[in-house]
């Protein structure tokens, strides 16, 4: 007779649920926010005080947003793609019709309705069903 052993094995719980890389940010937040102090960076060496602060404000909300913002429970930058996917695509449903190699069925026309024959019951049937369904083995 065979034995079997039982293993233990770990099964991950959450995997939906991003690693946290740094503190509470993902890897992909630590990215979007790297991101824009890079082009935060690269925009205070070119533009003067006032300039940049507007820019700070500008670029500061598109890539807060993009790396904490989730609508719909999806990331902003997938809700952009959907959005501009559905845009995009066309809605036009066109009918293609089948190919010559295609089976085709032909539609069979009777000229007489079928005939509906009506069963009726009569009390000693119906005493008969009764009997075999309150029948216990």
């Amino acid at each position: 007779m065979l034995e079997y052993k039982s293993m233990l094995f770990n099964v991950p719980q959450f995997i939906n649920i991003e690693d946290k890389i740094v503190g509470p940010l993902t890897a992909k937040q630590l990215g979007w926010l790297a991101a824009a102090g890079v082009i935060l960076f690269v925009l205070f060496n070119f533009l003067d005080t006032s300039a940049f602060i507007i820019a700070c404000v500008i670029v500061g909300t598109i890539f807060g947003a993009l790396a904490f913002y989730r609508p719909y429970n999806q990331s902003l930058i997938n809700f952009i793609g959907s959005s501009i996917s559905f845009v995009i695509r066309p809605r036009l449903y066109v009918w293609k019709r089948l190919g010559e190699n295609q089976k085709t069925v032909k539609k069979i026309i009777r000229n007489s309705d079928p005939v509906v024959e009506k069963k009726t019951l009569d009390n000693q049937k119906i005493s008969d069903i009764s009997k075999r369904l309150n029948f216990k083995k």
